[in-house]
């Protein structure tokens, strides 16, 4: 598939096709929220976006930001070309230990040097809990059960995950 025809923004939006490759980072102050089981289990004002041509920004929130018990290492890893060796966490609930959304949650405990920024961060794909919010915007999650995009009405596409977008 061709790349496709990039949707035009509007005033305050931003194009997912304008963003870079190589992915940039951008620091935001944007509250994020994180929900599971109804429980909070992650806020904060103190984010950073990952910002990459054709994927709507994925949002890494301070580990320390994250309530208590919410993450669970797990097993595995996977390897991102410009970020390095990503590790996985369950993301726990509630304080049981009943829900549990696993693997939901990475981390790049030693990012590359470009990356040095997630450092002590965490990413949550937002399909995979019952919701995420930036700025009391519930997110939709990125198509596609690969990426861990978070759209909302800041930015338009299209973006990659959707059928015939895996070339682009």
């Amino acid at each position: 598939m061709s790349r496709p025809v990039p949707e035009t923004p509007g005033p305050g939006q931003e194009s997912v096709w304008d963003y870079p490759r190589p992915p940039a980072l951008d620091h935001s102050t944007e509250r994020v929220d994180i929900v599971l089981g109804g429980r909070t289990v992650a806020s904060t004002t103190h984010s950073v976006r990952v910002l990459e041509t054709s994927h709507p920004p994925t949002y890494y929130v301070p580990v320390l930001d994250f309530v208590e018990g919410a993450l669970r290492p797990t097993v595995g890893s996977s390897f991102c070309e410009w970020k390095g060796v990503a590790s996985y966490f369950d993301l726990v609930g509630d304080e049981r230990g009943e829900v549990v959304a696993p693997r939901a949650a990475w981390t790049y405990p030693e990012p590359t040097p470009g990356f040095r920024d997630l450092l002590g961060m965490v990413a949550v794909m937002p399909g995979a809990v019952d919701l995420c919010s930036v700025d009391g915007e519930v997110v939709v999650p990125q198509p596609g059960d690969f990426y861990g995009g978070w759209i909302t009405s800041r930015v338009v596409g299209p973006f990659k995950g959707i059928p015939g977008s895996r070339f682009w």
